[in-house]
């Protein structure tokens, strides 16, 4: 099941949804520190958690599914999302240092020619993170969420994707232990449950992180069929002021 893209950037834009973003930050910050002088991609609805890295980066992009829709961003300045096919992306070989996967591998229905197109933009020595709500945790029973859409993962069978798919797994973190409630006490103690959690409940976090690298000596598989033309749609920036951009229910597709 996909999630609209009105629905993930109202959720992002709520309390809830805003702790849900400072905890997985911290530990995507943590498996990428340092993103100076490098090309930095985000599929499936990544913008909550690439703003860190334009201050940075050489370039920051983004690329939304036609399944999801699209959204402008940033609002302070051009364009960086495009409309794209998670099996067709508009990108040149090896052209892409990090490429950080959010609300996309969850519900995409082109699992292999996705994690095919991202090995094959992802250059030598680049790197894959992977976040997908972790199968054992309450995030993926809260429908109200994000998070519970979708195809929730443990953590060895995101590994054995990712495997599969001719890349290596080199770390895998865990975040969002904090219970899915709209209460105001309980986001009030986010840090002390991350705190705990990453302490004691590995396994019962909201979300997992898988980071890897590519098989390199491995080669590309070959694609099957007619491959389609790559076409990118950028996004228009929405005329509205932000605050009433959120009630519109309005679906960008190819």
């Amino acid at each position: 099941m996909h999630t609209d893209v009105v629905d993930l950037r109202a959720f992002y834009a709520s309390s809830m949804g805003q702790v849900a973003r400072r905890m997985i930050r911290r530990q995507i910050r943590l498996c990428w520190p340092d993103a100076r002088g490098l090309v930095v991609a985000g599929l499936g609805y990544a913008v909550p958690f690439l703003r860190p890295f334009r201050d940075e980066a050489n370039r920051v992009l983004a690329f939304m599914t036609a399944t999801q829709g699209a959204v402008f961003w940033p609002w302070e300045g051009p364009g960086a999302v495009a409309l794209a096919d998670e099996a067709e992306l508009p990108l040149p070989d090896l052209s892409v240092d990090r490429i950080l996967v959010v609300h996309g591998l969850e519900t995409t229905e082109k699992q292999r020619a996705m994690m095919r197109e991202i090995w094959r933009v992802l250059s030598g020595d680049g790197r894959l993170l992977v976040v997908v709500p972790n199968r054992r945790g309450l995030w993926a029973r809260a429908d109200w969420t994000p998070f519970g859409h979708g195809y929730p993962y443990a953590a060895w069978q995101l590994r054995r994707v990712l495997s599969d798919s001719l890349f290596v797994p080199q770390r895998t973190e865990h975040a969002l232990f904090i219970p899915p409630l709209r209460s105001r006490f309980s986001l009030a103690w986010a840090p002390a449950w991350e705190e705990i959690g990453q302490r004691w409940f590995k396994a019962f976090s909201g979300v997992t992180l898988v980071e890897a690298v590519k098989q390199v000596y491995a080669g590309s598989p070959l694609r099957s069929g007619v491959s389609l033309r790559r076409r990118i749609l950028p996004v228009p920036q929405d005329p509205l002021p932000a605050r009433a951009r959120l009630p519109e229910r309005r679906r960008h597709t190819l």
